[in-house]
């Protein structure tokens, strides 16, 4: 059976899901006072990763609230990107993903970055970011 690709719409965020990158160096307490200044701002985080590459600290995040946390990065004058995120649910099995990211590459769609954010026994719930979002949108149909 063929998974089925549908927009999974608001959960706890408010508003359209963005997601922000903010490069740190890679040294201790970088991430502690990135996640203080969140904190300070009242920015809840749907999701977050963080990897180091090159002697930085490449920090991804989903806020629930992306004003706010556009705001603490502006007043601590943190330079960062902010893109748009499909919000989607994959009904399915373990070829879910396979499926889903065999469409966005037959349509031409490079995924930027992309989170699991949580599994049921229904399917997925993916974030994706993605180079051309109306194509994405278009070819899953969400």
């Amino acid at each position: 059976m063929s998974p089925s690709f549908v927009s999974a719409g608001p959960t706890a965020y408010h508003g359209d899901m963005r997601e922000f990158t903010v490069t740190l160096a890679n040294r201790p307490g970088q991430l502690a006072q990135l996640a203080k200044l969140l904190a300070d701002h009242g920015v809840h985080l749907e999701s977050l990763a963080a990897v180091a590459l090159d002697g930085e600290s490449i920090v991804r995040f989903l806020p629930q609230e992306p004003g706010l946390a556009r705001r603490a990065l502006d007043e601590a004058g943190l330079h960062y990107e902010e893109h748009p995120v499909l919000d989607t649910f994959v009904h399915g099995n373990t070829d879910a993903l396979v499926e889903l990211t065999e469409q966005l590459a037959r349509a031409g769609v490079n995924i930027e970055s992309m989170y699991l954010l949580h599994t049921n026994a229904e399917g997925r719930h993916f974030a994706l970011i993605v180079d051309d979002t109306e194509a994405a949108r278009s070819t899953l149909g969400t």
